[in-house]
């Protein structure tokens, strides 16, 4: 069965925006060009187009995000930031027959069970912290690419009730920008 693979940049005191949701005080380096290797679907897919990136997606065949991660390229226009992944995004405010993708106000727990049914390939939660919050229990891996940053206020990398569960480190990637990748899973039992 595919498991929900939450990836996502963060600060080293676990911010993955701004309180006004801007995230370009992350800094741009070498780990960039290993996710364009790794996984160039996580990469917008108007950024891939302009930067001739055609690789085939490599490990996720959908992508589940909240309405505020979403709204992020709305702003710009891009109503399907990562095509060709089936894209699902959670909204109670956004109107389904706006966009060409699914907006859904369903339970996110019940909608990746469904996803993780009928799917193939992983998914990827993209963000943000309130629907990692809601979806943690269902998270099977979480691969934080830390920043050497320090941010303060901003938004939580998982925004819910107080929930402890332990992860397992399987992997660490050293980058010379200072970013480290830290892959986790959810541990047995």
């Amino acid at each position: 069965m595919p498991d929900l693979v939450y990836f996502v940049a963060t600060t080293v005191d676990g911010r993955i925006a701004a309180p006004d949701g801007g995230f370009d005080f992350f800094p741009q380096g070498d780990h960039l060009g290993a996710q364009v290797e790794a996984l160039p679907e996580t990469i917008p897919a108007h950024a891939r187009q302009a930067l001739g990136i055609d690789a085939a997606p490599r490990r996720f065949g959908s992508v589940v995000m909240g309405r505020h991660t979403y709204a992020v390229g709305l702003r710009e226009g891009i109503t399907d930031p990562y095509r060709p992944l089936d894209t699902v995004v959670f909204s109670r405010t956004l109107d389904p027959a706006a966009a060409p993708v699914r907006i859904t106000a369903e339970d996110p727990v019940a909608v990746v069970r469904e996803l993780k049914q009928r799917a193939t390939r992983d998914i990827w939660l993209c963000g943000g912290g309130a629907l990692a919050g809601a979806l943690a229990d269902a998270i099977d891996e979480v691969v934080v690419k830390v920043n050497p940053v320090l941010a303060g206020a901003g938004l939580p990398m998982v925004d819910g009730a107080f929930g402890a569960r332990a992860l397992v480190l399987g992997d660490v990637r050293r980058f010379e920008s200072g970013v480290v990748w830290l892959t986790y899973r959810r541990a047995p039992g």
